[in-house]
């Protein structure tokens, strides 16, 4: 059985990444960069600019990621007899045996693959998702999302993949 292979799709993360470099840019604007910053009768300047400030450094840091995979090319996801790996929340492959169970998560159209671990300190996540794993536990109820957004192949085919390789119950 051959197995599953979620490859960074170029396209779509160019279009992520000119979105971050959009906001970016908008942060720039209310800042006050080029020009005098964007008045409101809501806000003053002073939040204008800590709003800008933060926009800034969210979607900066949201667009060195993605250019980074977008410049990596190398696989998002793979998911084979000896388990799954998923790049972006750790380098080491997670073996079925340490799997408790797998569940879907959705919010607002995006659905993602919650992993639950026997011992989530065995496999911690890097970068962004592992800063973010104790909050990501707390809304998914899992340990490890993962995403097929910006990939080459779909949740369906992932969620397949996970059910013919785990030889469990399927995710629900």
């Amino acid at each position: 059985m051959e197995e599953f292979v979620a490859h960074h799709s170029r396209w779509r993360l160019a279009l992520f990444l000119l979105g971050a470099i959009a906001f970016v840019w908008g942060g720039l604007l209310m800042i006050g960069t080029f020009g005098p910053p964007p008045t409101s009768n809501r806000a003053s300047p002073e939040f204008m600019t800590i709003v800008g400030g933060f926009v800034i450094a969210l979607f900066g840091a949201c667009a060195i990621a993605i250019a980074k995979r977008l410049f990596d090319g190398g696989e998002a996801l793979r998911v084979g007899t000896t388990g799954i790996s998923f790049a972006a929340w750790s380098d080491q492959t997670i073996p079925w045996s340490e799997i408790t169970d797998i569940s879907e998560w959705s919010f607002r159209g995006q659905r993602s693959i919650i992993v639950h671990l026997r011992d989530p300190n065995r496999f911690r996540g890097k970068g962004i998702l592992g800063f973010a794993a104790k909050a990501n536990r707390a809304l998914t109820g899992g340990d490890v999302p993962i995403s097929l957004t910006g990939t080459n192949r779909s949740f369906d085919e992932a969620a397949a993949a996970i059910s013919r390789y785990r030889r469990a119950s399927p995710i629900r």
